[in-house]
């Protein structure tokens, strides 16, 4: 069960964040009221939000699961690939030390991206992109391994992060798409198959009774709800814009 969750409002220059899509610009007050119904999404599920508040230093920091992992006895900071986003950490680092006592770091030239880390119980999964480096990986394999959890470092192909093509339910069951559908290092696990247009509804988030996924995704709902979630839609265009997802808005515990 998770009980809190940290998010970061965001600021006036969240238009001028990174992207790799051509789907325009975000439209900032469009994105202020999604970000608003997704709180409000996170409060239904039974958790606390802690509300962090803009800076334009960082357009991209919204993007709060970047900044750090988060376990129910440990906390790691991140080391985020995206030079403009590195100092990102240094806002969240006191917000994670308000909950965690024990912390770990990340160090150069080790980066690591929070949305590269999927945990599946005791097992953490560690995607090599082009912002998760083979150093900022195996700092946190050992981090892990150190305090009595798996790790499995897996080279993406595609995917923009790990979390980009796969979600955990519980239950040992997994949301994939793309290159995870047959990825041998999840075939133990129980799939839901996202079809090849819905693909962006495979960056989904279970929190407590509830499966948080973006809007107009129906195929991969129903599979869902038919698996025996229950479902919150909500609209995200404006962060997709900006290559970010359900996950990426918010750091859960």
């Amino acid at each position: 069960m998770f009980k809190n969750t940290i998010v970061k409002t965001p600021g006036e220059s969240y238009i001028n964040g990174l992207t790799t899509s051509d789907l325009g610009s975000p439209i900032l007050e469009k994105a202020l009221e999604q970000h608003e119904a997704y709180i409000e999404a996170l409060k239904i599920c039974g958790v606390e939000v802690t509300i962090l508040q803009s800076n334009n230093e960082f357009p991209d920091s919204t993007f709060v699961e970047d900044t750090a992992v988060l376990t129910p006895n440990f906390a790691v900071i991140s080391n985020p690939g995206a030079l403009s986003r590195n100092g990102e950490i240094h806002e969240m680092e006191p917000a994670v030390k308000s909950f965690y006592e024990k912390i770990y770091y990340i160090k150069s030239p080790g980066t690591l991206d929070g949305g590269d880390i999927l945990q599946i119980e005791d097992h953490f999964y560690i995607g090599l992109s082009a912002r998760t480096n083979l150093e900022g990986a195996e700092q946190l394999k050992q981090i892990l391994e150190l305090e009595d959890y798996k790790a499995t470092i897996i080279q993406l192909d595609k995917f923009f992060h790990l979390k980009t093509g796969i979600a955990y339910l519980g239950d040992q069951t997994v949301v994939v798409a793309g290159e995870f559908i047959d990825h041998p290092d999840f075939n133990t696990y129980s799939k839901i198959i996202v079809p090849p247009e819905e693909e962006y509804a495979a960056n989904c988030i279970r929190v407590n009774d509830f499966v948080i996924l973006p809007a107009g995704y129906p195929i991969t709902k129903q599979r869902i709800n038919e698996a025996g979630y229950q479902t919150i839609e909500l609209d995200m265009t404006e962060f997709r814009k900006l290559d970010g997802g359900l996950s990426c808005l918010s750091l859960r515990f």
